[in-house]
């Protein structure tokens, strides 16, 4: 289950580096405006809680993706044993200083070497969207190859037809990256097809921060 498996996203180098541009700034706007904080969204708490219960004596847990650490760090408050990972050197400085306690390094999604059966929960929160559509169900099948029997991934992300070139975000900070946005049935099809079991779906409306969102739990079956 090596690295080499997944394709390369052409564009991987120019998100990284969007992405540390306005690593500060994001950081910043989740501690102030509550954006990407799931204890000021009560739906999406909830559904990092049943995750967390779900998988809280399954073994490690794996936040692909984690950000400034917001959600890794409520995990771990919640007792799990997890870890984040980002492709952003500077989001992983954050959350490093946000959250000392808690372990967190630098990898993309696509360069992870995981083994067979060795987490209890992988989390794909907000993070798999930049991911090129022949990528993605690349990356699903290693993290359904990674849960253990029983382990459960959930990912949200957002959902729409198309895929919206960004230019500026969090601020009007200067970025280059595409939101490839799926249908509710696009994106479950896909987890499905890596091997996975629908286990809960949650869909969101547009709110101040974002457009119609989606939210998925599955297992890999015993």
């Amino acid at each position: 289950m090596r690295a080499h498996q997944i394709d390369r996203p052409a564009d991987l180098d120019v998100v990284r580096e969007s992405y540390d541009r306005v690593a500060d700034n994001y950081a910043e706007m989740v501690a102030t405006t509550g954006m990407g904080d799931i204890r000021r969204h009560p739906w999406l708490k909830a559904a990092i809680d049943a995750f967390a219960d779900t998988v809280s004596e399954l073994g490690p847990v794996l936040d692909v993706g984690c950000g400034p650490g917001t959600v890794t760090a409520y995990l771990a408050e919640r007792g799990l044993d997890v870890s984040g990972v980002d492709l952003s050197p500077r989001m992983i400085e954050n959350a490093r200083r946000l959250y000392p306690h808690c372990r967190f390094s630098v990898a993309s999604a696509t360069d992870l070497s995981l083994e067979e059966a060795s987490l209890g929960g992988v989390l794909g929160w907000w993070s798999l969207f930049n991911l090129p559509r022949g990528v993605l169900p690349q990356v699903l099948a290693l993290f359904a190859r990674a849960l253990k029997p029983g382990g459960h991934f959930i990912a949200g992300t957002h959902v729409g037809d198309e895929d919206a070139v960004r230019t500026e975000a969090y601020g009007g900070v200067s970025v280059r990256w595409t939101t490839h946005k799926w249908r509710p049935e696009q994106f479950v099809g896909l987890i499905e097809q890596a091997g996975l079991r629908l286990v809960a779906e949650l869909r969101l409306p547009a709110d101040e921060f974002s457009g119609p969102g989606l939210v998925v739990m599955a297992e890999r079956p015993a």
